[in-house]
């Protein structure tokens, strides 16, 4: 996850206290985006007509064309069940492939091809292949990552990267190459967040599904045939992560690019509760000030655990972009709360992140 703290004025600088308040920021965030995401529409029936949808990747995705292959599977159900939408799914998996691979061949099997939205699953021979020397460097990964999505966004079309799933199954941490599995998949969500695309942590996915179901910490067998290459299980599973990222992007189709501005107040002791009611209510009026916020939410701490920091009240401005959260700082209706505020609190916490 990218995280910024932004600035709130010169004063809220100057009161800024250097504690351990993150986690309350987050904690704030989290359950937003926990309710956020449970009403999300699981229907596919928004997606337009006529989109082209592109997997991109190495042998694991060139296998996923086979009659039982995860892409086969993604696009049959597409078929089956929005027969009107005329979908037109592409496989563009070659074995072997790592990020270079996919620079080199963009032009030819993506760009050429239109797409409306292109799934990036790629990673694992950039971490396997180190192991003779053929690997990927994690800036060579991150660059390169880098370059694809922007091109393909400078199309016009978007992405749904996929952070690199396994090199074998065991849970217990003892697969050889889980350490830098790891460490490329934090890449991918970092690439994800920077570039505004949409994260599909197919790494995380597969972790969780293996504590479930691998309780005899079996290397390979449980959702592949080598600790790599997907089985029948595993294909199913892939083709429903993909499915489940096509709902998020046809249901939210800004959810990669969401700014959650987060705001905690101290008043000072001095400030009646008239005021501090009357403040609170006019942070909530900016929503039917400045256009650029999308969502507004508002509270006081109800937690139990007496780790708020003397916080006490917090507010969650939601922006499409880092371009609207900028429009807004500036906007006369905000600069005049800014004023309103002036000189009534102990303490301001301002804390930015992008969400995927």
């Amino acid at each position: 996850m990218f995280v910024t703290i932004s600035p709130f004025n010169q004063r809220s600088l100057e009161r800024f206290v250097k504690s351990p308040i993150l986690f309350i920021a987050l904690f704030i965030a989290v359950l937003f985006l926990t309710n956020h995401s449970s009403a999300q529409n699981n229907d596919l029936s928004m997606i337009p007509e006529n989109t082209t949808i592109l997997f991109l990747g190495d042998s694991i995705t060139q296998a996923g064309v086979r009659p039982n292959g995860y892409v086969t599977l993604f696009k049959n159900h597409l078929a089956e069940n929005y027969p009107d939408k005329n979908i037109n799914v592409i496989g563009a998996g070659i074995s072997g492939n790592r990020v270079p691979n996919l620079q080199k061949r963009l032009d030819k099997d993506v760009l050429s091809k239109k797409p409306d939205l292109v799934f990036i699953y790629i990673g694992i021979n950039d971490v396997w292949h180190s192991q003779s020397g053929r690997g990927t460097s994690p800036a060579d990964f991150e660059s390169g990552l880098k370059e694809i999505i922007g091109k393909i966004q400078s199309q016009g079309g978007k992405v749904i990267l996929c952070t690199p799933s396994m090199i074998g199954e065991k849970t217990d941490g003892t697969n050889p190459l889980d350490k830098m599995l790891e460490d490329f998949s934090a890449i991918s969500r970092r690439v994800a967040s920077e570039t505004g695309s949409q994260l599909l942590d197919l790494r995380n996915n597969f972790v969780g599904h293996l504590k479930e179901n691998n309780p005899k910490n079996l290397a390979k067998n449980i959702l592949t045939s080598d600790g790599v290459h997907l089985n029948p299980a595993g294909n199913q599973f892939v083709a429903k992560q993909m499915l489940d990222g096509l709902k998020t992007h046809v249901t939210h189709p800004q959810a990669s690019s969401v700014i959650r501005h987060i705001v905690l107040f101290q008043f000072k002791d001095s400030v009646p509760q008239s005021e501090v009611d009357a403040i609170s209510a006019a942070f909530n009026q900016l929503t039917e000030k400045i256009d650029v916020i999308t969502s507004l939410e508002s509270g006081t701490n109800v937690s139990p655990e007496n780790l708020t920091q003397g916080y006490t009240h917090a507010f969650i401005v939601s922006f499409a972009s880092e371009k609207d959260r900028d429009a807004y700082l500036p906007h006369p209706a905000h600069k005049a709360f800014v004023k309103m505020i002036d000189g009534k609190l102990e303490q301001v916490l301002v804390f930015d992140i992008k969400t995927p």
